[in-house]
């Protein structure tokens, strides 16, 4: 009888071919959802990531309308909470000593952190953004992978063929964020002699920028001293080079080298 019951039951179901029984199941959670879930930390991470890339490009072409003061700020703010979250999950445990502090002090969050405070309140340069945006850019590209393969193998291929250019070019990037950096120093100069920025900006971005080139993680701003300092050294060679020039190049080399700190080995 039990068996003549069940068949009964199985007759009168409604045939399936079990292609959607996964989306019909109750309670049923995507892979990319429970992914993100499962992922909080780097989920906000790369949101936060995501906003910075849209309001530096909200910035830099206000044709989209908005107040473009807004969206400078909001992409240091975004910066900033991608920093502090970052150097969270970095360094977790937070301890009142001095070693904790030198320690802090030698991770490129903190740096950024530093970064994002000195610029906020200052004139908006889009120069000041370039490093927030291309930074942002190449950290969410990852996990803008992950999240593509968990939508479809197929999914999305112009942005899939925009991460591989990016990735390849990562490099170039990196180098050119450092660049900027290296030359926001005399922007801040120009725009303390100017009248748009606080006499301490200069001091504090010094701070930032003698950090940076002691990173562990990101040698990039020694290279790029290093391949200044050469070719300075190789253009004031030559003889057409005027002497006055070649001496205030030297002495320019030779000032920026007793400011440079000592490089922490990784």
């Amino acid at each position: 009888m039990a068996d003549t019951n069940g068949n009964r039951e199985n007759n009168d179901a409604p045939p399936s071919d079990g292609s959607g029984d996964a989306q019909q199941r109750p309670g049923h959670t995507s892979p990319l959802i429970t992914h993100l879930m499962q992922n909080k930390v780097e989920t906000t991470l790369w949101l936060t990531r995501i906003f910075t890339v849209v309001c530096a490009i909200m910035f830099m072409l206000p044709i989209f309308g908005g107040n473009p003061y807004s969206f400078y700020q909001r992409t240091l703010l975004a910066t900033a909470a991608t920093s502090a979250l970052r150097m969270h999950q970095r360094m977790p445990h937070v301890q009142l000593n001095m070693d904790f502090l030198r320690l802090l002090f030698t991770e490129d969050s903190c740096h950024y952190l530093m970064y994002c405070i000195i610029f906020l309140n200052s004139y908006p340069m889009t120069m000041s953004l370039i490093p927030c945006f291309l930074f942002a850019l190449l950290h969410a590209c990852s996990f803008t992978k992950t999240v593509l393969n968990l939508m479809g193998p197929t999914s999305l291929m112009f942005v899939r063929n925009m991460i591989t250019k990016l990735e390849a070019q990562q490099v170039n990037i990196l180098r050119f964020i450092a660049s900027t950096e290296i030359f926001l120093m005399p922007a801040t100069v120009i725009l303390v002699f100017t009248g748009k920025s606080s006499f301490f900006l200069p001091f504090l971005y010094y701070r930032f920028l003698s950090l940076r080139y002691a990173s562990r993680r990101n040698p990039y701003n020694r290279i790029i001293f290093s391949e200044f300092r050469q070719a300075t050294e190789y253009l004031c060679s030559k003889p057409q080079c005027p002497q006055i020039v070649r001496n205030l190049s030297f002495k320019c080399i030779s000032i920026i080298c007793r400011l440079a700190p000592v490089a922490t080995a990784q």
